[in-house]
């Protein structure tokens, strides 16, 4: 994998989430989504819980708790 071990921002992580949330309204399946996107389902997971109703200036916010 080539994102191993790669480290996201709040910015970069909303928007792989809202490109999987497309990916899936659009007959995706969520496995399929994220492998395109270039992550695991584990971690798209756990970004949701943490991130999932965020917009980028408010995950900003959060960075700096």
């Amino acid at each position: 994998m080539s994102n191993s071990g790669k480290r996201y921002t709040a910015e970069q992580i909303i928007h792989i989430l809202r490109e999987i949330d497309v990916l899936s309204s659009n007959g995706h399946s969520l496995q399929m989504a994220c492998k395109q996107a270039g992550i695991s389902e584990q971690s798209y997971y756990r970004w949701r819980k943490i991130y999932g109703g965020l917009r980028v200036e408010q995950a900003k916010k959060l960075k700096e708790i």
